[in-house]
């Protein structure tokens, strides 16, 4: 299994995060639901501890409506293997149904 190196965004990529947010006038927690993401995860991003998916990225650039700028820098810092943009392997078959059994089954043992 290959491990991916943790990224480092740029210093100025948090302060311009939570100034646009302080901008719009909405609170992290207020953004983090608009964009689907945890308030911790949002921290992370204005602190400039985690680097965001371009997934992420997009979505917070349109919810804070960021400058043409302010757009490019967070894209640029952007990663496209990681969160919502990783793959990740899928478990063979519907496991839930191998655990508790199949909910379309009516079928009753009962006479």
């Amino acid at each position: 299994m290959a491990h991916r190196i943790r990224r480092v965004p740029p210093a100025s990529l948090g302060p311009m995060l939570h100034a646009a947010r302080l901008r719009t006038g909405t609170g992290l927690r207020a953004t983090a639901r608009a964009v689907g993401i945890a308030p911790s995860y949002l921290v992370g991003l204005e602190s400039s501890e985690r680097v965001p998916s371009r997934t992420v990225a997009r979505q917070l650039a349109d919810v804070l409506a960021l400058a043409d700028g302010e757009r490019a820098l967070l894209l640029a810092a952007a990663v496209s293997d990681a969160g919502r943009d990783y793959p990740r392997p899928r478990p063979v078959g519907d496991t839930r149904r191998t655990i508790l059994g199949d909910a379309s089954d009516t079928s009753t043992d009962a006479p």
